[in-house]
């Protein structure tokens, strides 16, 4: 990567790792629930079903993706652990959100509730479990798993400013960037990758890229790219 591309980077990612930037955005419900937790007014859980729920759920444009998941924590009273261990789920065929069903969100807390009563958190879990384990669908080595990638950023990184920094016993140096089309169209236009594919081996290639300039932290890359998008704009 050369200089000044990688000056360019860094300047994008100390600018944009602002929650200025992200008020109307899914991290906003956990963020919400992390608050709660601070004051002793919500459980890690909570925070945990948040993230991977609003994770889930990131998928179109902005503001729908925050009316349709204040449209779920509504359903759920904003209490997402009582209600995932309660069992009362919605659960029938209408849409939650694009093509997402409230029965898929019914069969992930089912899932949910069957891992909590288990153990107290997910943090331990790997994103294959949690591809498997939580959301239901099979294994596959190729899969970018985005929004696990950005769940798990945000239960990791814990700069204080936008990620949450809840798990304590994961390693950021470890995280790989959510790869979307939006973030691969940035990361091509960059020269971060050449890859075509939107797959596991363009995610480690663009994280690897990120490793050069964030040795120990190269999802705070994905903050430079989100940066490009609006710099393009």
């Amino acid at each position: 990567m050369d200089k000044q591309t990688a000056d360019r980077l860094k300047a994008w990612a100390e600018k944009y790792n602002d929650i200025q930037y992200f008020t109307t955005d899914p991290i906003a419900f956990p963020r919400r629930f992390a608050s709660g937790l601070a004051k002793g007014e919500a459980l890690l859980q909570d925070v945990e079903i948040a993230g991977l729920l609003a994770g889930h759920l990131a998928w179109g444009r902005r503001e729908m993706i925050v009316r349709d998941c204040g449209r779920l924590f509504d359903e759920m009273k904003w209490r997402p652990y009582e209600y995932v261990m309660d069992g009362k789920w919605k659960d029938d065929p209408t849409s939650l959100h694009r093509t997402i069903k409230w029965s898929e969100i019914a069969a992930i807390c089912g899932r949910l509730r069957d891992i909590y009563r288990q153990m107290d958190s997910i943090e331990t879990l790997s994103t294959a479990q949690i591809r498997r384990d939580i959301f239901g669908s099979s294994d596959d080595p190729n899969a970018a798993n985005k929004k696990i990638n950005m769940f798990r950023r945000w239960m990791v990184r814990d700069d204080g400013k936008v990620d949450l920094g809840l798990w304590k016993h994961s390693d950021r140096s470890a995280l790989l960037i959510p790869l979307d089309v939006h973030v691969h169209c940035s990361a091509l236009e960059l020269g971060l990758t050449a890859r075509r594919s939107t797959d596991f081996k363009t995610v480690v290639e663009i994280t690897d890229a990120f490793r050069e300039i964030f040795p120990t932290d190269p999802c705070k890359g994905d903050f430079a790219l989100f940066g490009h998008g609006i710099a393009g704009k």
